[in-house]
């Protein structure tokens, strides 16, 4: 799904090739400052064609496309095409860098740090499932409105973190964790549809996906409950499951991780208006 996503990007700049500059086309409008882990939600005229990072996105009634920048992605490139322009228009800017920290979680179960092959067979086949569910398109614009804390507790875990698990380095924390006694309610932060429900995964426990519409979602996880059923519609502050250690956990936390498509996002950064570092 991805390659073909690229592919359909690199055909819009074939089609209507243009010179990037070093700022975003003329008529585009962007909700916050760039950086990285952020969601952004973009404005232009409704007829509009966009691509972001060659990736053609949706833009709806109301002019609003919406993106994520990664981790560690340095530059964003926008193009832009009127319903009366022959060509793109395309426009880019840097991506100002960021620190992360260093986070030690020991005490976890040893089989979801150094899985055997067999559970890394299990682990892949319940990434797919995921990787499946993230790649929805829905043209509903639940993204568009504030986003809530989902549940109540301290922040026990920050994005971008290097992990050191049970001593050894691995794969950077992609999320938020947020630490509470479990049967801690967890709510829906904005609208969305349920589009995947699992009682046990490996690694992730009992887990909720919730699609919020033009690729972006929300993930939960080592849930001790699940509240919903797969193709729910649910509303801001509707009640999706508690917070339990289900999974790779060494205590009682929600895990709330965001997504634009397989761009992994910040979610602190909708909460409170700034990063959790």
């Amino acid at each position: 799904m991805r390659a073909h996503q690229r592919l359909c990007g690199m055909l819009f700049f074939l089609l209507w090739p243009t010179i990037i500059g070093a700022a975003l086309p003329d008529g585009v409008q962007l909700n916050a400052e760039l950086e990285r882990g952020r969601m952004l939600i973009g404005t232009v005229a409704p007829d509009t064609r966009v691509s972001v990072n060659q990736r053609d996105v949706r833009v709806d009634s109301q002019g609003r496309f919406v993106f994520g920048i990664g981790r560690d992605d340095a530059r964003l490139v926008v193009c832009v095409r009127g319903a009366t322009e022959p060509r793109a228009r395309c426009g880019g800017l840097d991506v100002p860098g960021r620190s992360y920290r260093i986070e030690r979680v020991d005490g976890l179960p040893p089989a979801t740090v150094d899985p055997d092959p067999q559970e890394q067979a299990r682990i892949a086949r319940e990434a797919a499932l995921i990787a499946k569910a993230r790649e929805r398109n829905d043209a509903r614009s639940d993204f568009a409105v504030p986003f809530a804390m989902p549940a109540k507790g301290r922040i026990s875990g920050v994005y971008g973190s290097q992990r050191i698990l049970n001593g050894a380095p691995r794969s950077p924390h992609m999320g938020l964790d947020i630490a509470a006694p479990t049967g801690t309610a967890v709510i829906a932060p904005a609208p969305g549809v349920v589009t995947l429900t699992h009682e046990d995964m490996l690694l992730t426990g009992k887990t909720v996906i919730l699609d919020h519409g033009h690729g972006i979602g929300s993930v939960f996880i080592h849930l001790s409950r699940i509240d919903v059923r797969q193709g729910d519609r649910v509303e801001q502050g509707v009640a999706i499951g508690a917070i339990g250690a289900t999974g790779r956990a060494s205590g009682p936390h929600l895990h709330w991780g965001l997504n634009w498509f397989d761009v992994k996002l910040d979610p602190a950064l909708l909460v409170d208006g700034k990063s959790t570092r």
